[in-house]
């Protein structure tokens, strides 16, 4: 079984600072890191760390080789990503000592993917598989159309919320996830949740995986002290969909998934957060305990 996942890949500049910018006001950043981002790369970055075969299906501008490089020694395997004129996508974030975050995105070269891209990356994939998306590209009505017709498990991240993008995606879902804010705006635009199977992650305080099919199922966060959430969703779903993919069931791949987030928010930094599978296992042996704490 293998993960396809059309995601963004973005290069990330990260401002640590005093407070989160207030409108009009000028600060000086107290540090700053440039690294490796995206929702869709910190999902693939996530799920081969995990353990998972990883296909990653994306864009790149000129001069993003390390980039590559860094994906490559994550364990995400990039036949499917195209290099091209447009710019990389890049995120411009800010970061409190409450490890609290703004950002502002540019999409760049994840808008530029096309149908003919999508079919060639999807050609192979099989209906054991799975596609993950999210957002921050073109073409996911498309990829899901496609993965849905072979079968596939589609998982969908609703982020950045867009409405009309989350209503083209819906119809070809197996597994939608949100968080709170994202789960709001969706019931405040249709009225209520869609009956399917979707999770909601609600940070510190856990994830909840509702079902038509069977009874609600609430995983709470691992009680940890964060530096940088940034990436901390990206990271729960990636891990997720690893889970589910290595046959994990959705208890299991839900505590697995929150003990990855856990780490990871306990660095600086997304892609380069994510912790490898061994770390996973003594932070949970650490725990003493297979289940995160009420």
């Amino acid at each position: 079984m293998a993960i396809y996942n059309l995601g963004s890949i973005n290069i990330d500049h990260v401002y640590h600072v005093p407070h989160l910018p207030l409108p009009g006001e000028t600060l000086s950043a107290e540090g700053y890191t440039m690294g490796l981002g995206g929702k869709g790369a910190n999902q693939s970055v996530a799920a081969a760390r995990a353990g998972a075969v990883c296909f990653h299906i994306g864009a790149l501008g000129p001069g993003s080789d390390w980039v590559l490089a860094d994906m490559t020694g994550y364990g995400v395997d990039l036949r499917h990503v195209t290099r091209g004129d447009v710019p990389t996508g890049h995120a411009i974030i800010y970061v409190d000592p409450a490890a609290e975050n703004n950002i502002v995105l540019f999409p760049g070269a994840n808008r530029s993917l096309t149908a003919a891209m999508i079919d060639a990356a999807l050609a192979e994939a099989r209906p054991q598989d799975t596609l993950m998306m999210q957002n921050e590209t073109a073409m996911q009505a498309e990829a899901a159309r496609i993965a849905a017709a072979k079968g596939m498990r589609v998982i969908y991240s609703a982020a950045p919320f867009d409405i009309a993008a989350v209503r083209a995606v819906l119809p070809h879902v197996s597994l939608l996830v949100m968080n709170e804010v994202e789960a709001a705006q969706l019931r405040a635009a249709e009225g209520q949740l869609p009956p399917m199977d979707v999770i909601i992650t609600k940070g510190a305080e856990g994830a909840e995986w509702i079902s038509a099919a069977t009874e609600p199922l609430f995983v709470p966060a691992f009680k940890v002290t964060p530096v940088d959430t940034t990436g901390a969703g990206d990271t729960f779903i990636g891990t997720l969909a690893a889970g589910l993919d290595l046959g994990l069931d959705r208890a299991a791949a839900m505590r697995r998934a929150s003990a990855t987030s856990a780490v990871q928010v306990t660095r600086a930094g997304a892609a380069q957060a994510i912790p490898a599978a061994s770390e996973v296992d003594d932070f949970l042996q650490a725990q003493g305990r297979s289940t995160p704490p009420a």
